[in-house]
């Protein structure tokens, strides 16, 4: 996984160590990173990744196209970004429950995690709100129609932001996330790639895993049990052991089919 940094972010951190201000800067940006992992580690579980991500002005991207995936697994990986944030509010707060005295040291931690689900849960695209709702949107209509809704909601929401600075609070943070939310809505996605794991050499010495599965289970429940320490070896069940296929054929077979076909047909 690659990790980029766009030139306006190292200027961001270079003013923040010259000004002051670097620790915050640093733990949002952190805040930020954690976000995105939520993304990739669930992108991973579900037999997918993203190429890299990008820490910008305005917070971390790693946008994936969800196209071909379900619509339960989009809405799944849309929300477990936020749900990390989530988990650092609710840890935070279990910690000064029991600890007060950590308040002092873990307020802008929370904050920055208050602040990245608060705005990450607006219905705009390309945020993770926005793809939520999208994922409701296809049940209904087109899936190019929602997504073209979700742009032009997020342009609104632009707009709304200038406004809101103009009008009543110059925060000059508002025409950052403004001019994020208008570059996004016309900005072409990162494509979501299926893992490639024939690409490294096997190890010797890897201990064989043995997985019992279902005669229907699908390429995506056999990917959980995938890792790199273990040769995994699928057996595959009914009334009795029907078949049985090994690692290598199965990322052989799964290079012709989608997560979602079935292992044994």
């Amino acid at each position: 996984m690659k990790i980029s940094l766009h030139p306006l972010f190292v200027a961001l951190l270079i003013a923040s160590a010259v000004f002051g201000g670097l620790p915050i800067f640093v733990i949002y940006a952190l805040t930020a990173l954690l976000h995105e992992c939520g993304h990739i580690f669930c992108a991973l579980r579900l037999g997918y990744k993203c190429e890299k991500i990008s820490l910008t002005p305005y917070g971390a991207a790693a946008v994936c196209d969800t196209d071909g995936i379900s619509v339960k697994d989009e809405l799944v990986l849309s929300l477990s970004g936020p749900a990390v944030n989530a988990f650092i509010l609710v840890a935070c707060a279990g910690l000064w429950w029991f600890y007060p005295q950590t308040y002092a040291y873990t307020d802008t931690v929370f904050t920055a995690s208050a602040v990245m689900l608060s705005i990450n849960l607006l219905p705009a695209y390309p945020l993770d709100g926005g793809r939520a709702v999208r994922c409701l949107l296809i049940l209904v209509m087109p899936r190019k129609a929602a997504a073209i809704t979700l742009r032009v909601l997020g342009a609104a929401f632009a707009l709304a932001f200038i406004l809101v600075f103009f009008l009543a609070y110059r925060n000059f943070s508002l025409l950052v996330f403004s001019a994020f939310l208008i570059c996004s809505a016309f900005e072409k996605e990162l494509p979501l790639s299926r893992i490639n794991f024939t690409a490294a050499k096997p190890k010797r010495g890897r201990e064989v895993k043995h997985v019992m599965l279902a005669a229907n289970s699908t390429f995506k429940d056999g990917l959980k049990y995938m890792d790199s320490s273990r040769y995994v070896i699928f057996q595959f069940y009914s009334d009795g052991l029907l078949d049985e296929i090994t690692e290598d054929e199965f990322c052989e077979l799964l290079q012709s089919h989608t997560v979602y076909d079935r292992i044994i047909s």
